[in-house]
């Protein structure tokens, strides 16, 4: 399960983030490409926009539950 306190600083405030656990496996990426990118230096992936329709929720949500690592969380904050 991801940790919030070990998120990547990568990425934007607000409901989902990537945490350290990334293997860089790039499941998000294809399942959302719209709200993740990936850190070509570090080789990880992060949240760098968060979900603005309902549809991209989803997405969020399905990429956070197909991470094999389980590095996707949801703190279920909106800012």
């Amino acid at each position: 399960m991801a940790d919030f306190n070990n998120r990547y600083p990568e990425n934007v405030s607000g409901r989902f983030y990537v945490d350290d656990q990334c293997i860089d496996c790039d499941l998000c990426r294809e399942t959302a490409p719209a709200n993740f990118k990936r850190n070509d230096d570090e080789g990880r992936s992060f949240v760098y926009k968060q979900p603005a329709t309902i549809e991209e929720v989803e997405l969020c949500q399905q990429a956070l539950e197909g991470c094999p690592v389980e590095a996707i969380g949801d703190s279920g904050i909106q800012e």
